[in-house]
C-alpha cells in the first residue's frame, strides 16, 4: 500500500517536470542579465593574506586562466576560473606592479615588479620578468633599477615589441623613469620618453587598431618621511603616433595648472575615444 503511494507520487512529480520543461522550450525562455541579477560579487581568493591586489590579466581564449598580482603577495595563477589559485612567483619578488599576457602566445606572461600605489609602506620591485611556459620558470629581462613598473603593453601584431611604463624610485630622484620599448622580446631596451629624474610613467595605453598610437601619463611625485609631493611641472598626458619615436604633450581641454596622477584608457570599440582621469 505505502509502496503504491510512493510510486504514484513519483510518477506525478515526473509528469509535472516534463510539462515544465516542455513549456519552457515552447516559450523559449530568454536568459539575460536579469536572470542572474541576484548574484552578488564575492571574493575568489587568494584566501590568505596577500596584500592589495595591484594587477590582473586573463587569457582571452581561455578565461579560466587568470594571473593576479598582489602588492606584497607575489603572482598567483588560476586555471579554474578563480576557484583555486597557486603562487607562481615566490622565488623572485613579492611586490607586483603590472601583469600582461601575450594573447597571441598565452604561455608567455610579463610581470613588472614594484607596487605603484605609493603609500609610505610599499615594497620595492626588482625589475621586469618574463615566462614562456605559463609561469613554471621566469627570467629577469631588465629594468631592474626602475623600482616600480606601472604598465606593460604588448604589440597586438608583433609580440617582440613591448612597451613598459616605469614610475621609478619613491624616496629619491633617479633617471630610470619614463617609457621603455623593446623590439626583440626584452633582450634590449630603449627609453623612448623621459621628462626628468623626478617624473615617472604612471600609466600607458595603446590603440588596438593602430598600435603605433600610444598614450602616456607622466607623473612627478616624491615621498619623504614627513610629506608626499604629488604633481608638478613634469606631469602631463603625452601621445605618440609613430611607436614612441616622437611624443607631443596634450593640453587642449586639460587643466592648465600643475597636474597630479593621470589614468588613461582607450575605448576598444572606438579607439578615437580616449578617457583620462586627471
Amino acid at each position: 500500500m505505502i509502496k503504491d503511494i510512493f510510486r504514484i507520487i513519483f510518477v506525478c512529480f515526473f509528469i509535472v517536470n516534463l510539462c515544465f520543461i516542455a513549456k519552457a522550450q515552447d516559450e523559449k525562455v530568454k536568459i539575460d542579465s536579469y536572470t542572474f541579477g541576484a548574484i552578488e560579487a564575492r571574493s575568489i581568493g587568494p584566501a590568505v593574506m596577500g596584500g592589495r591586489i595591484s594587477a590582473l590579466d586573463v587569457v582571452n581564449n581561455n578565461p579560466r586562466i587568470i594571473y593576479v598580482g598582489a602588492a606584497a603577495g607575489g603572482v598567483w595563477k588560476s586555471i579554474s576560473g578563480g576557484t583555486t589559485f597557486n603562487p607562481v612567483f615566490d622565488k623572485y619578488n613579492q611586490s607586483i606592479g603590472a601583469i600582461a599576457i601575450d594573447q597571441a602566445h598565452p604561455d608567455t606572461v610579463w610581470v613588472g615588479t614594484g607596487e605603484t600605489w605609493v603609500r609610505n609602506s610599499v615594497s620595492v620591485g626588482a625589475g621586469l620578468f618574463k615566462t614562456t611556459d605559463g609561469g613554471d620558470n621566469w627570467e629577469l629581462v631588465g629594468l631592474d633599477s626602475t623600482e616600480r613598473i606601472s604598465r606593460i603593453l604588448i604589440h597586438p601584431k608583433d609580440s617582440k615589441i613591448v612597451y613598459v611604463g616605469a614610475m621609478g624610485h619613491l624616496w629619491n630622484a633617479n633617471e630610470q623613469r619614463g617609457v621603455y620599448k623593446t623590439t626583440d622580446g626584452g633582450k634590449s631596451w630603449e627609453k623612448v620618453l623621459f621628462i626628468d629624474e623626478n617624473t615617472g610613467c604612471a600609466d600607458l595605453a595603446l590603440d588596438p587598431q593602430e598600435p603605433n598610437v600610444l598614450y602616456a601619463a607622466l607623473w612627478e611625485y616624491h615621498r619623504s618621511p614627513d610629506f608626499f609631493k604629488s604633481g608638478g611641472k613634469g606631469s602631463g598626458l603625452y601621445r605618440s603616433v609613430d611607436g614612441g619615436k616622437n611624443w607631443i604633450k596634450l593640453q587642449n581641454g586639460l587643466p592648465r595648472e600643475e597636474l597630479g596622477r593621470i589614468a588613461i584608457a582607450v575605448a576598444p570599440s572606438r579607439p578615437s575615444t580616449v578617457y583620462a582621469v586627471v
